[in-house]
Parts: structure tokens; C-alpha cells; sequence
């Protein structure tokens, strides 16, 4: 399984509208097998969607996200975690373990 997450200097984004970033971690058995970096060009929902799909993405964590982006992202079977915080390696962490909804990882106001 793929997931994706948004990041900016090794932290999740504020918002996946405009984040130019996108770490990529393969996970088998809830491990994390492999990371790699993605830099996201695109501008459009439709064209980060169908990035999102290409890369095969299945999980998508991130902070805030608007309604346009997230319904266009869901059409591609991609469920979304948003309004997440934190440092990268704590959140992905904290994702395979099943803590990433503790509320040390919800965004300010949130």
C-alpha cells in the first residue's frame, strides 16, 4: 500500500492546495518498506488527483485541504486524512500504530 503524505522541511504541510512536496511511503504489514520524494507540479485538482492515482497512492495524509481538491482526490478511490500536524517520521509513526488520531496530530483549531 502506498501512502502520501505533504510535506515542507520535514513537517506535514498546512495545506495540500498549494504544497509542492509529497513524501511516498510503501507500507507491508504496517511497516514502512520504502520512502521516496515526489515534487508536485501541478497546480489543478484534477491534475494532483490523477498524480496521486498514478503513484498509486491509496492513503493521503495532510493538513488542511480544501472541498474541491478533497472530493476530486475521493473520485479516485484515495481516502484523505486531513488537518494532521506534526513532524513527518511522528506521523507516519503514529499512522502505522494506529495513533493518528491522538490530538497531539490535529492541526490548531481543529
Amino acid at each position: 500500500m502506498k501512502l502520501a503524505l505533504t510535506v515542507c522541511e520535514n513537517r506535514i504541510s498546512p495545506l495540500f492546495d498549494c504544497a509542492r512536496m509529497l513524501l511516498i511511503v510503501d507500507i507491508v504489514d504496517r511497516t514502512s518498506t520504502g520512502r521516496h520524494f515526489e515534487v508536485l507540479h501541478y497546480e489543478s485538482p484534477f491534475s494532483r488527483a490523477a498524480k496521486l492515482s498514478d503513484l498509486g497512492v491509496k492513503v493521503l495524509i495532510c493538513g488542511a485541504v480544501s472541498d474541491q481538491f478533497a472530493n476530486i482526490i475521493e473520485t479516485y478511490g484515495i481516502k484523505i486524512v486531513p488537518f494532521v500536524a506534526g513532524a513527518v517520521d511522528d506521523v507516519i509513526d503514529a499512522y502505522l500504530t494506529g495513533g493518528l488520531y491522538n490530538a497531539k496530530f490535529r492541526m490548531p483549531g481543529c
